[in-house]
């Protein structure tokens, strides 16, 4: 549990220094970052074969917590219906790509 929490700490300061950063009014370019990225680096790390302690504290808790569904969907919401479907659309494609790249 220690090392989920450990890295959950770490996964939530760098996708709120992300999206600080790259998230505009118009479109939240920070959250489709790190979507994709921890898309990507998941993959990675699957394909590394990890286990164990690392996989809590680099999957589940780095990762878990770096990537985001809620705010992708409150995002997606907030947007006006042909914005909304792009962003869906967009970060499914690139995050199922980027976990295909990673393995």
């Amino acid at each position: 549990m220690i090392f989920v929490a450990i890295g959950g700490f770490f996964g939530a300061i760098a996708r709120f220094w992300i999206g600080q950063r790259f998230n505009t009014s118009s479109f939240p370019f920070g959250t489709l970052f790190v979507n994709i990225i921890g898309a990507f680096l998941l993959g990675i790390l699957i394909e590394s074969g990890v286990e164990g302690d690392w996989m809590l504290f680099c999957g589940t808790g780095f990762l878990g917590a770096f990537t985001t569904f809620s705010t992708w969907m409150l995002e997606a919401r907030k947007m006006e219906v042909g914005k909304a479907i792009f962003y869906v659309i967009i970060t499914c494609g690139a995050g199922f790509f980027g976990a295909w790249l990673g393995l």
